[in-house]
């Protein structure tokens, strides 16, 4: 690795401090971190880490259905951060002082989904040794969390939309009628509106959970928030494994922002940690060569060409076909399914400029 290398900022107020990764100029092969301050773009906040719009406008809808009652589906990737969304919504509400009650659908076998949910009785089936209480009433003036809410079988969703309409339930062995008044938010990483369509999912009960929509973006939406992360958690591995790292090589920095990261922040995370493990001395040794290893073969590049190449090819091809139109629905952010300011960022780094108006009648 070279030894030119960027430096993090040595401080006590490691919880307090996250600053932004400038770019380096024209003709410099050093990026550098600011050592003293906070950049005033950057934030941690309920535990997210970033400056990106995107990072923005996602703590901007939480605060926004927060202090209401309303259900809240999480959409995203997984490594996206959907349960940190989920502790933020219950955390800024009225019932941050009671409990916050998580359950993973696709965790546990469907005959026992249902006594966890809303409870069981004792000897109600084989095993139910005991009275059970479910995670609905754990949950009762707080807040529980269905994840991977896709997940839930067919037979066991008539019971949820019905908890979710009337508040009441039944456990499992009982037929005395149950009442919660916890809050219900939900996420998921698939589409649960394709779910409907094949019929794997009710309908019913996905608009019963769509009142609040709240969509996580990937981490590629938000590269400007990739050195930010890094930084953190190198800091928070070194912490915990007595090392000091306090720098990196510009051009790993470069690599990281470049990597599309299918496993998203919880991906980047464990990268760091691994790279963390590997540095003897003060500078981070990042394991590049595992980016491309590690990428699926449909995000494999093709023949000789380098991911950059295939990616700034891409772009050039959908700024073309919409006329170098940047935003809007017909624009070549749209039709790349990422945010205009995502795109701005990936053409300055790839050096894409739109030609001339000689150059383009030529063409």
């Amino acid at each position: 690795m070279s030894a030119q290398a960027v430096s993090f900022a040595d401080t006590d107020r490691l919880e307090s401090l996250v600053v932004p990764f400038i770019p380096p100029r024209a003709g410099s092969e050093i990026a550098t971190l600011p050592l003293a301050e906070v950049g005033p773009a950057d934030m941690i906040y309920e535990g997210f880490v970033g400056r990106s719009r995107a990072l923005r406008d996602l703590v901007d809808q939480i605060e926004l259905v927060a202090p209401t009652e309303s259900t809240v589906l999480i959409c995203g990737e997984t490594g996206t951060g959907k349960e940190l969304v989920a502790r933020a919504v219950h955390h800024l509400s009225a019932r941050r002082s009671h409990a916050f009650v998580k359950c993973n659908c696709a965790a546990m076998p469907t005959g026992l989904l249902e006594s966890e949910l809303f409870g069981h009785e004792k000897g109600s089936f084989t095993g139910a040794v005991a009275q059970r209480i479910g995670r609905f009433e754990l949950a009762n003036h707080g807040t529980i969390f269905l994840d991977e809410i896709g997940e839930a079988p067919l037979e066991l969703q008539p019971k949820l939309l019905r908890v979710l309409q009337e508040r009441e339930f039944e456990r499992v062995g009982n037929s005395h009628t149950q009442r919660t008044g916890a809050r219900v938010v939900a996420a998921t990483n698939v589409n649960l509106k394709q779910m409907v369509g094949s019929k794997r999912f009710r309908a019913d009960l996905y608009y019963r959970l769509n009142v609040f929509p709240i969509e996580v973006p990937p981490l590629r939406e938000r590269p400007e928030d990739i050195p930010v992360l890094v930084r953190h958690f190198v800091r928070e591995a070194a912490r915990r494994m007595n090392r000091k790292v306090t720098r990196i090589a510009s051009t790993a920095m470069d690599a990281l922002v470049a990597h599309p990261w299918p496993g998203n922040i919880r991906g980047l995370q464990n990268f760091g940690e691994r790279s963390v493990i590997r540095s003897a001395g003060d500078e981070l040794r990042v394991p590049v060569s595992e980016l491309d290893q590690r990428m699926g073969a449909s995000e494999r590049p093709v023949g000789d060409e380098t991911l950059e190449e295939v990616e700034r090819a891409h772009i050039v091809a959908a700024l073309k076909a919409t006329g170098w139109m940047l935003s809007g629905p017909r624009g070549a952010a749209a039709r790349l399914g990422i945010n205009r300011s995502t795109l701005q960022f990936r053409m300055k780094k790839l050096g894409i400029e739109r030609p001339s108006i000689s150059n383009e009648v030529s063409v």
